[in-house]
């Protein structure tokens, strides 16, 4: 006679089911871009720092446009005085828009939402060159309104828009290279403080030491990008000169960049 295999006791619990998320559709990347975007101006210092960027732009115009003589009062030259204000308020969008995610401890929501960080990044990305976009439109139409006012003779002629695209250019690079110290840090006191420090600590170096002159060019930013600055009536960089700022700009944005986007990847959520 065969002994009865005793059954398992029950315990009232209905058996765990696996969670199949196969068929759900995945976050579109243009959601991704808005929500980042949002991020910005739905917290306080995102909105203060938006609106000081515009208000500061428009602050550096007004005192330009009582300093200067009537003749000077031109288009090319209210855009000029715009680049000054955007470039160091731009580099800090760009770091908010990274650390604000760790500083306030909301990584681990978005990382759970969209489980790929590089996404997540890529969102802020586009989201910085948009913000970066509506600065230069904004001191676009800024510098318009000066020039309009201002009477000058031929305040719009002889526009360059070889030079407005040379600014356009350097404000996304501004604003990437914020995105590059905010991934590399995750620490917006500690990216801040070397987004300004260190530029102006390897122009001091370079520009002191006899030895390191002739390198200047090559491997400090400030340096490479002066010439940016003092183009005008139809000048062009010249080979050497694009070469210099490609190399500065892959030491100071790119791999800063590439290496804060490998801690991010890496990073542990706490």
């Amino acid at each position: 006679m065969s002994t009865p295999t005793p059954s398992a006791p029950s315990t009232g619990y209905a058996p765990v089911r696996p969670l199949d998320v196969t068929g759900t559709a995945p976050i579109p990347f243009a959601r991704l871009v808005s929500v980042e975007l949002r991020k910005m101006w739905d917290t306080r210092a995102g909105l203060w720092l938006l609106g000081s960027i515009v208000v500061v732009t428009a602050a550096f115009m007004l005192i330009f446009f009582f300093v200067a003589d009537s003749s000077d009062r031109v288009f090319d030259n209210f855009i000029a005085f715009a680049a000054t204000p955007q470039g160091f308020l731009l580099p800090v969008l760009g770091i908010l828009l990274v650390t604000q995610e760790w500083g306030q401890r909301t990584a681990m929501v978005t990382f759970a939402l969209e489980p790929s960080r590089a996404k997540v990044v890529s969102a802020k990305v586009v989201a910085a060159l948009v913000f970066g976009a509506a600065a230069f439109v904004a001191a676009l139409l800024l510098a318009a309104v000066f020039t309009a006012v201002g009477g000058a003779s031929g305040g719009f002629e002889g526009v360059d828009a070889w030079l407005f695209g040379l600014f356009f250019l350097l404000q996304l690079l501004t604003i990437i290279q914020g995105l590059a110290y905010g991934l590399l840090l995750l620490n917006s006191p500690a990216a801040i403080v070397t987004f300004f420090v260190a530029p102006i600590a390897s122009s001091i170096i370079f520009n002191v030491v006899p030895a390191l002159r002739d390198a200047a060019p090559w491997l400090d930013l400030g340096t490479a990008q002066q010439p940016l600055f003092e183009l005008g009536g139809g000048d062009s960089l010249t080979g050497e000169q694009w070469a210099q700022l490609g190399t500065t700009t892959l030491v100071w944005i790119l791999i800063p960049f590439a290496l804060g986007l490998v801690r991010v990847l890496r990073a542990e959520l706490k």
